[in-house]
């Protein structure tokens, strides 16, 4: 997916030995490894684990509740069982579903985990996987993102699905919930150094760490005018609430699928990684960077 491509970029910094392993994996790196495998099949993820030293847990599947309830449980209890008999270190990357809506204004670390969503509960995972590592089993470490943004994203980015692909189509961009209220976006090549990074930092594990992302965040109007600008167009769009999110999820599955999650674009989702700054003292790109090297990367020859 696309923050184990990112990773998987960044890897060659500390090791030539890169496994790359999904159902059906391509090679980021030349000289990567390549390895199919079920994550759901116990001895496949065995196969995929033994001789690392680190294993990164970056999976992607279906953005579908029932999906998610059945089949994350699977796959993380076979990875914890892997790391557990071949001896090998586990970064988990997660998201921040886990967080109580009251946390949403300032997101850290530390922020009370009190899920309100059925996959917010899945934080169930998180816990798993911590608890193995308190209890000594594994050595483990989760690192968290914000909605991310990033080049070459496709049906897994708020901000791409929504604003940039709309507008570069000569059409209105979609904001859920709120236009003025301000939202976090991870960029992605910076997720992929940082959970390299953290992987390669001994200290590091039996932590959560919320992965580099810009403060002081734009309003999703804002974001929706500059990039307007750089596409040279209008900054027109259509703002969803709740109850016509809910209606369209009648017609478009993945929509249904957003409507337990409003509460995320209804007011200031403010995402804090001062952690991860001052301990390694790297910064995240601003977001206008960001969003400039989107457009170099991918709507311009």
């Amino acid at each position: 997916g696309t923050i184990g491509i990112e990773l998987a970029k960044a890897l060659p910094v500390y090791t030539d030995h890169i496994r790359l392993v999904s159902r059906n994996p391509t090679k980021v790196n030349p000289e990567d490894q390549l390895l199919p495998a079920d994550l759901t099949q116990a001895d496949e993820v065995g196969r995929a684990v033994q001789g690392s030293e680190v294993v990164y847990l970056t999976a992607g599947i279906p953005y579908n509740t029932k999906v998610w309830e059945e089949i994350w449980p699977i796959i993380v209890a076979n990875v914890i069982k892997a790391c557990k008999e071949h001896q090998v270190k586990l970064v988990f990357f997660d998201n921040i579903y886990m967080y109580h809506p009251d946390s949403m204004v300032s997101m850290t670390e530390e922020s009370p985990v009190a899920p309100v969503s059925r996959k917010g509960k899945g934080a169930e995972i998180a816990d798993m996987i911590m608890k193995a590592s308190i209890s000594g089993e594994i050595q483990a470490l989760i690192a968290r993102s914000a909605d991310f943004y990033g080049p070459s994203i496709r049906n897994v980015s708020l901000l791409t699905e929504t604003v940039f692909k709309p507008l570069s189509e000569g059409k209105k961009a979609q904001c859920l919930g709120r236009m003025e209220v301000k939202h976090s976006f991870t960029y992605t090549p910076d997720a992929g150094k940082a959970t390299a990074l953290l992987g390669n930092t001994p200290d590091a594990f039996g932590q959560i760490w919320h992965l580099p992302t810009a403060s002081n965040p734009h309003t999703m109007k804002e974001l929706i005018e500059f990039i307007a600008k750089e596409f040279d167009v209008k900054p027109k769009y259509q703002a969803a609430n709740k109850f016509m999110v809910r209606l369209i999820g009648l017609f478009v599955p993945a929509m249904k699928e957003m409507v337990e999650m409003m509460y995320q674009y209804d007011r200031d989702y403010v995402f804090i990684s001062d952690k991860f700054e001052k301990r390694f003292g790297q910064k995240p790109t601003p977001y206008l960077e960001g969003i400039r090297e989107i457009m170099q990367q991918d709507y311009r020859e």
